[in-house]
């Protein structure tokens, strides 16, 4: 088994379930149909409730990993939103990818209809198509992941995220260099401690990297948070926001965990 085996397995899956299905009629119509909708209602920006002062926290509703299996078998997506919510998260992000992770397309709506946050998709996304679809779901931002992306491809997708009205965080694994990231158009950018390719994870380069990030963009630290002194130590290096995951989806009080986490971190942030 080769170290980027498991990333590549993932990403061969959704390409396969992608080249299998056809485009569905009328998807790019649906598209602008749908991003015409979110400016009628109010866009939520994410970069903007990043920037809002206090510990910025994007809060992850995702019921299984491949490392990790099923996380919560009581899984709401919904639910657990508004619960995040509810203890001042700043935004939900929902992992929608379904054979390796167990998620579903159809959370996006559920927790746009529960919280009044921006919602980010996490899934794995090569493909203009994909981002049309994301539109349609009605999320207001979308993560790519540039190891899976070539210059052109990347640029091409990012294009295409701005014409939908869809924020965009990019992100680099903590073992990589971060140059192509900081060279794109991207405004966030985010540093994954959990590799996907062999799942091990990285604090201490997720610490170092951050120094190699402009610091006009936002910065986030993503996955391998278990609590408030590893948030802690990502705010004291200059990261801007934090994802947090299997940490939140594995609590008893999903509220209350997301106080534990942004109150320890506003305290010290201004210490």
């Amino acid at each position: 088994m080769t170290a980027d085996s498991v990333l590549d397995r993932i990403v061969a899956d959704v390409r396969r379930r992608l080249e299998a299905s056809t485009e569905a009629p009328g998807l790019e119509e649906a598209a602008l149909k749908a991003v015409e909708e979110r400016r009628a209602t109010g866009l939520r920006s994410l970069s903007d409730a990043l920037s809002r002062p206090g510990v910025a926290l994007i809060a992850e509703c995702k019921k299984a990993s491949p490392s990790a299996g099923v996380i919560r078998e009581d899984f709401d997506a919904a639910a657990l939103a508004a619960a995040y919510a509810a203890g001042g998260a700043s935004a939900i992000s929902v992992v929608t990818e379904p054979a390796f992770f167990k998620g579903r397309v159809h959370w996006i709506d559920e927790v746009r209809q529960a919280v009044a946050l921006p919602v980010l998709r996490k899934d794995f996304i090569f493909d203009r198509r994909q981002l049309l679809e994301t539109a349609v779901l009605g999320a207001d931002a979308v993560l790519l992941i540039a190891r899976i992306l070539d210059e052109e491809t990347l640029a091409d997708l990012l294009e295409t995220a701005s014409g939908l009205d869809l924020e965009v965080l990019l992100e680099v694994f903590a073992d990589e260099d971060p140059a192509a990231v900081v060279k794109s158009e991207a405004q966030i950018l985010g540093v994954n401690a959990r590799d996907l390719a062999t799942f091990e994870v990285r604090l201490d380069r997720v610490e170092a990297l951050v120094a190699e990030l402009p610091e006009e963009r936002l910065r986030i630290a993503e996955s391998g948070i278990r609590g408030a002194e590893d948030l802690q130590r990502l705010l004291g290096v200059g990261y801007d926001g934090f994802l947090v995951g299997e940490h939140l989806v594995r609590a008893t009080d999903p509220q209350q965990a997301v106080r534990d986490l942004i109150g320890i971190g506003s305290l010290d942030a201004h210490q």
